[in-house]
């Protein structure tokens, strides 16, 4: 059977028991609702071949600023057919002219290379259980009215308005902020993924500012499976995994086309799939 018989709808509700077998499949922690989370903000495509779905692939808009491309999922019996590519096809005509960005497997690098993508960067995934640790001083709980400062700085390290995300980061999780000068200065959020939670966006000016965000939410979930997602360049793994979270694998980040990165913050991301994934 050729892949000329495999017809793409609109990604809908309807397809989510599907695709979480398709990332069961692929070793992927997501539960039901992490799924849902994920559609609720993107736009996306399946692939489906005899009523069945063999692929996903969702695009998330940022405002007409950038989108992310997230949950490429081929199923293991249709690899090697292009399948993932013409899901990617799919998603960039979705995009329009959107910048875009993604985290990328080894695997998967060599297409996006192909389709434009440039390498930016690593994403380094750390998990663990939580140990017991003192609650730093500088960081407390986020109240509604931090909700403007927190999108800006958000805009503001990312480089698009995600407001929309900040926004059901809010219903779904937890924020702490940093404030200096009577002000929010760096903020964190935590939310329950997978097999426990995940730690991330965190947004800070400095490095212990985002040791201090982070160390927050582990002082209040003792015992608890934590994942946190960290750039390489942020200079927070070493600091991770002195907390007994291990370096567990990552990513590739990957741009396209490349669009200016902010400097006015200094930014520690921990986005699990850019916190959809």
């Amino acid at each position: 059977m050729q892949t000329s018989q495999i017809d793409f709808a609109a990604f809908g509700t309807e397809h989510l028991g599907a695709a979480l077998n398709l990332s069961r499949q692929a070793g992927w922690p997501h539960r039901p609702e992490d799924w849902q989370m994920a559609l609720a903000l993107s736009e996306g495509v399946v692939a489906i071949e005899n009523d069945r779905v063999v692929g996903t692939v969702l695009m998330t808009p940022y405002k007409q600023e950038c989108a992310t491309i997230n949950m490429v999922i081929v199923d293991e019996a249709m690899r090697g057919r292009g399948l993932g590519r013409r899901l990617m096809d799919a998603a960039i005509e979705l995009a329009g002219k959107r910048p875009l960005r993604l985290v990328a497997t080894a695997d998967g690098l060599p297409l996006y290379e192909k389709l434009g993508f440039r390498q930016t960067g690593r994403i380094l995934q750390h998990q663990g259980i939580a140990a017991e640790l003192a609650a730093p001083m500088a960081t407390s709980a986020a109240a509604i009215a931090d909700s403007p400062a927190i999108t800006e700085l958000d805009r503001q390290a990312f480089g698009a308005d995600r407001a929309d995300l900040i926004a059901y980061l809010a219903k779904v999780g937890e924020f702490a902020v940093v404030r200096r000068s009577g002000g929010v200065t760096g903020f964190a959020v935590i939310r329950t993924f997978g097999r426990g939670e995940v730690i991330g966006p965190v947004v800070a000016r400095n490095l212990e500012d985002a040791k201090a965000l982070v160390a927050h939410f582990i002082a209040r979930r003792p015992g608890v499976f934590l994942r946190v997602d960290t750039t390489a360049a942020a200079g927070l793994s070493d600091w991770l995994v002195e907390q007994g979270f291990a370096h567990v694998g990552g990513g590739i980040a990957m741009m396209k086309p490349s669009i200016p990165d902010a400097d006015s913050v200094a930014t520690i991301f921990a986005l699990a799939n850019q916190a959809l994934g």
